[in-house]
């Protein structure tokens, strides 16, 4: 079976580097990826674009827009990418760098910080993002839930701001990355109820392969999410995402195995992203 991991990083973020070093223990560099990506099926993995101007500094107020995926001068077939959005940065400048960035094959969607930047989804200041996102036919990818960052603002992140958006913009098509977790159910019911919006199920795990082990396996700790995904009942509007360098890709491939049925495992972990992500199938094809 083909893979698409279609949420990871690959910047020079202090707090990608300190969770790689001190609790996934992954080698966070291209190789160190390409390497788990070769051994696990992944064909692809979708970077989630986002820089930070000093060690330590994200959410970055000054990061320009489009942040990027730092650690790559040149894309390789296997990675594709999501330029991610300061909204402190989105004067005219900042806009057309991005439009630049959409208009290379590998710039696949659109990613927002939502509760690391204090600006609700439906704010006036994104509005510009969603009509680029709608000319280049790429989706809108939203961090929901909690914030890898004691400086994020909760009430931001949370998935029901997203409803709005995905009523007032029908012709494009939004990711929950993270499936808002821990509002999941909220989550569920902003997929269940419309059409274009999807969630990844990435970033649900940090540790290292004992460590998702131990989670996957407790009896409580994914019950909220078990319930959410057999509550939203669409299995196929799932997709599989890592979070890497958070985790491992092969424990959290088992985790995500496990929690789907395995009827829908084509959709989930390949058929959806292609979906979703319509620009990525030429770089795959090739």
């Amino acid at each position: 079976m083909k893979i698409i991991d279609a949420h990871m990083h690959l910047s020079h973020i202090d707090s990608f580097r300190t969770t790689a070093l001190e609790r996934s223990h992954v080698d966070y560099s291209v190789s160190g990826l390409l390497q788990e990506y070769e051994e696990n099926g992944v064909v692809l993995g979708i970077g989630m674009g986002v820089t930070e101007t000093a060690a330590g500094g994200f959410p970055d107020r000054e990061a320009n827009t489009p942040m990027g995926l730092d650690m790559l001068e040149q894309y390789p077939r296997q990675f594709a990418y999501c330029p991610g959005v300061n909204p402190f940065k989105l004067d005219q400048s900042n806009l057309d760098a991005l439009e630049r960035d959409l208009q290379r094959p590998e710039a696949v969607g659109i990613k927002i910080y939502l509760g690391y930047y204090p600006f609700f989804a439906y704010d006036d200041v994104y509005q510009p993002i969603y009509e680029m996102a709608k000319q280049y036919k790429v989706p809108v990818v939203y961090h929901t839930g909690d914030t890898y960052s004691e400086r994020g603002l909760l009430k931001y992140s949370h998935p029901l701001t997203i409803d709005e958006v995905a009523v007032q913009h029908r012709e494009v098509n939004f990711m929950l990355a993270h499936f808002g977790d821990p509002w999941v159910l909220d989550g569920a019911e902003v997929v269940y109820k419309n059409r274009n919006v999807f969630a990844d199920l990435s970033g649900l795990m940090v540790g290292d392969e004992a460590e998702c082990a131990r989670l996957k396996d407790s009896p409580l700790f994914f019950s909220h999410l078990r319930h959410a995904v057999t509550y939203c009942d669409h299995y196929e509007k799932m997709l599989f995402g890592t979070d890497w360098p958070l985790a491992p890709i092969q424990p959290y491939l088992q985790f995500v195995q496990e929690l789907i049925p395995a009827t829908y495992h084509k959709a989930v972990f390949y058929e959806t992203a292609l979906q979703v992500f319509p620009k990525i199938k030429p770089i795959v094809e090739s």
